[in-house]
């Protein structure tokens, strides 16, 4: 499960059998969950998130989508 950044606590994401999918990126922070969609950026799914956490979150996916799809592409070969 690659690690692509780690940034305020905030952990992001892929798990390396995946490649079927669309791009998206994981992020954790302690026992909280998200996935989000990279095209377009939108949330996938989420647990223990707090709605105003989700926000702060998807600004961060927004920063670093570029990075994300960069890596994406890189490790799924696409």
């Amino acid at each position: 499960m690659p690690t692509i950044l780690k940034i305020l606590g905030f952990r992001f994401f892929f798990f390396s059998g995946e490649g079927s999918e669309p791009p998206h990126i994981h992020v954790e922070h302690g026992e909280k969950v998200a996935k989000y969609w990279l095209n377009p950026v939108d949330l996938a799914m989420s647990e223990g998130f707090r709605s105003h956490e989700l926000t702060k979150v998807r600004a961060l996916v927004i920063e670093h989508r570029a990075l994300f799809l960069e890596k994406w592409h890189e490790y799924f070969g696409r």
